[in-house]
């Protein structure tokens, strides 16, 4: 990608003002026109959100977003129904051990609650407060359960796919096992043997940045500096690791960029909350230092990986090892082209990484100034173009907010519209979920509001 220079915040504030206008326009559609009987909205086709049975992930999308519409422009209306929302229809996925997702549908909604709680901008009420700390003390410690030792070497929270399956996805739902640590939670087990959510936290980070990513040298001599597999697979009677795996990208040895995205926000996250996580809680670590530049190395390998690999507007296709990019002549340079006839795009990839960009600019602000200002840049670089068309969802009848997202492109099940010969020109309720949330994160710091964070609902 072409990294622009000269974007700053304060230049995107035209554009945001009018993404919030009309992210408002979509939530309303929404909340009025969907079927709710039929399961919770995943994307749309033909430019109405419909739902696809495999795991109820984005049901706290849908709650958050109105969440985080409220916090952006003071909607009351959408306060009201994000809040009525969650408490009539999240706790299913409070107590759900079946899914690798609490991070996704928890924190954006009972999370983001008690954080406009804790910043001043609902009032404080002590028995809601509790309501809202008990659901993420619950959603830690259940994602936390789903785990897979590997011995003396850590382990994981395994994915819907069974024990021996690590998602490099979950990377963003260490979220819920940290809140509830902070909030005093732990799990206890059999005969009463309680487990630390922070350190289950920390042995997951590790061994998706250890086998997740790649870094060009040792075991992955033979591949490419920050490369992700989506998927890494182990043999759960000896903790082995033994090949990577994809369920969405193309293979295991191709990028997935969906996944690729979940890395470069979820370390970067992470990394910024260990700057305030206490030094005790690391000690049978290689010390907060020592962690800290273990994730450091993967979020800095995703980023470069992303610049170099994504065409010139930072909006990439699914997958940067899909079987037809090479009929898109020199594709990298150039922008992207969500209707050509050979590969799609997945805006919602760029919607997510974009955030990771921001996020690990700011942590490395002090630390290396020339990374910080590249990874800003790039950041802005991407968001800019998505707050624009073809990819901001100007029509009224479409309930889309961000256009030309892919949930899974091995399975068929995005829609292709008559005429294409790819699906594009729909939305999916991450793409707008993770577009309002950067789009957010922008919007707070040009009122000179508290920075916005995941953990920011922790006092």
């Amino acid at each position: 990608m072409i990294i622009n220079q000269q974007i700053t915040v304060e230049s995107l504030r035209e554009k945001l003002d009018r993404f919030w206008e009309i992210s408002g326009q979509k939530i309303t559609s929404i909340r009025d026109e969907y079927d709710a009987s039929q399961g919770s909205p995943v994307f749309t086709v033909a430019g109405q959100y419909s739902t696809r049975g495999w795991t109820e992930w984005t049901q706290g999308f849908q709650y958050g977003s109105a969440i985080l519409q409220f916090d952006a422009t003071g909607d009351e209306e959408m306060l009201s129904y994000g809040k009525e929302q969650t408490k009539e229809h999240m706790a299913s996925h409070v107590g759900h051990f079946g899914v690798h997702d609490h991070g996704f549908n928890n924190v954006s909604t009972y999370g983001n609650l008690l954080r406009l709680m804790v910043e001043g901008k609902m009032p404080m009420n002590e028995w809601e407060r509790e309501f809202y700390e008990m659901a993420l003390k619950m959603s830690g410690a259940v994602q936390a359960r789903r785990w897979t030792s590997l011995g003396g070497n850590g382990g994981f929270i395994h994915s819907f796919n069974g024990a021996h399956s690590l998602f490099v996805d979950t990377v963003r739902t260490v979220r819920s096992l940290m809140i509830s640590h902070y909030l005093g939670h732990a799990i206890w087990t059999e005969n009463d043997v309680k487990v630390n959510l922070f350190e289950r936290g920390i042995d997951h980070l590790l061994t998706t940045a250890n086998y997740c990513v790649f870094y060009g040298r040792g075991r992955d001599s033979y591949d490419v500096s920050g490369r992700t597999a989506h998927e890494c697979i182990f043999n759960v009677k000896d903790g082995n690791y033994r090949c990577p795996n994809a369920q969405q990208g193309y293979s295991g040895f191709t990028t997935w960029t969906r996944g690729l995205a979940w890395a470069i926000t979820g370390f970067a996250e992470e990394l910024e909350f260990f700057l305030d996580a206490d030094e005790g809680d690391f000690e049978n670590y290689m010390g907060k230092a020592g962690v800290t530049d273990h994730l450091l190395r993967a979020a800095k390998a995703t980023c470069d990986f992303y610049i170099e690999n994504t065409p010139t507007d930072g909006i990439p296709y699914w997958d940067t090892g899909a079987p037809q990019l090479h009929k898109l002549d020199d594709y990298l340079n150039k922008p992207a082209d969500p209707y050509n006839d050979f590969e799609p795009v997945d805006s919602s990839s760029a919607a997510i990484a974009s955030q990771g960009f921001l996020r690990l600019s700011e942590f490395l602000k002090d630390i290396d100034k020339e990374a910080s200002q590249r990874y800003l840049q790039a950041g802005l670089t991407i968001v800019d173009r998505l707050l624009e068309e073809p990819y901001l969802s100007v029509e009224g009848s479409h309930q889309g907010l961000i256009l030309h997202s892919i949930y899974h492109q091995p399975n068929g099940w995005d829609h292709v519209p008559e005429g294409s010969k790819i699906a594009n020109g729909e939305s999916s309720m991450w793409g707008d979920y993770h577009m309002r949330e950067v789009a957010l994160y922008l919007t707070k710091q040009l009122k000179g509001e508290e920075y916005y964070t995941f953990y920011g609902c922790l006092d």
